[in-house]
């Protein structure tokens, strides 16, 4: 019994590494049972996150090694975007930066489990729920602090970020960013723009796009891209673009 248990233990330091979380799914998976996870938790191997999750004792988590668990533990569709997806590919010094926020865009109806929407990751999580796009166009593996996580392409955060304006992202801020993406790839963006089913999204960053004169810009299949019928107000009291029929923030006409 104790060569059994023994065989076992080693199992969990093998599976759980250091700095990083593993799932009650996978210790069933591995013949560590509710029953044993108890007994090596009272014993002080394992920590746990919350119900269903644990880590070694003492280790400090960073928010990739929660995101790492959901994605290749538990199989959930999410990925880091917006504006940390564009913060991790280098263009933060465009944003007006107070508490860190970890942008996650899941499908609809995507539930998060209670460990990892209560643990502290130091960061505030903010969670969308959408359709607006393909599921895995445009996201890409990613490896932060040895950790590998699915993030967005530069091509797809930003469209993510226009989705979440005005509300949720300054759209002045979008369109300095936006000036800076010099080297977008043109069929990727034309592929994300064609299945895109927000029309508000598709012409802000055309509008955008032709504002910063980017040459990629004469590259897209523009002739595959729909963007709907009458007008779009996406602040009040703006600015009207005739071509693009959207109103948008006189700061950003005149920027």
């Amino acid at each position: 019994m104790t060569t059994h248990n023994d065989t076992k233990l080693k199992k969990l330091f093998n599976l759980l590494q250091p700095n990083n979380v593993i799932t009650a799914a996978v210790l069933d998976n591995n013949g560590v049972s509710r029953h044993l996870r108890r007994y090596y938790q009272e014993s002080g191997w394992i920590e746990p996150l919350g119900r269903g999750a644990y880590k070694k004792p003492g280790d400090l988590l960073e928010w990739q090694a929660g995101v790492n668990a959901l994605q290749n533990q538990l199989n959930i569709k999410v990925h880091v975007g917006g504006l940390t997806a564009l913060i991790l590919h280098g263009f933060s010094h465009y944003f007006r930066l107070s508490k860190e926020t970890l942008y996650l865009f899941s499908p609809l109806q995507t539930r998060m489990p209670n460990w990892f929407t209560n643990y502290n990751w130091n960061v505030e999580l903010f969670q969308k729920p959408t359709s607006f796009l393909p599921e895995n166009t445009g996201v890409k593996e990613l490896e932060i602090k040895d950790t590998k996580v699915n993030v967005s392409t530069p091509e797809r955060a930003i469209l993510e970020c226009l989705f979440l304006a005005p509300q949720h992202a300054d759209l002045v801020e979008c369109y300095q960013v936006l000036e800076g993406l010099v080297n977008l790839k043109p069929r990727l963006v034309s592929e994300l723009l064609s299945t895109c089913n927000s029309v508000k999204v598709k012409r802000l960053f055309l509008y955008m796009s032709e504002k910063a004169n980017h040459q990629w810009l004469q590259f897209l299949k523009t002739d595959k891209i729909d963007l709907g019928s009458g007008d779009r107000m996406i602040t009040e009291s703006g600015a009207y673009s005739s071509k693009y029929k959207i109103t948008i923030p006189k700061e950003l006409a005149e920027f």
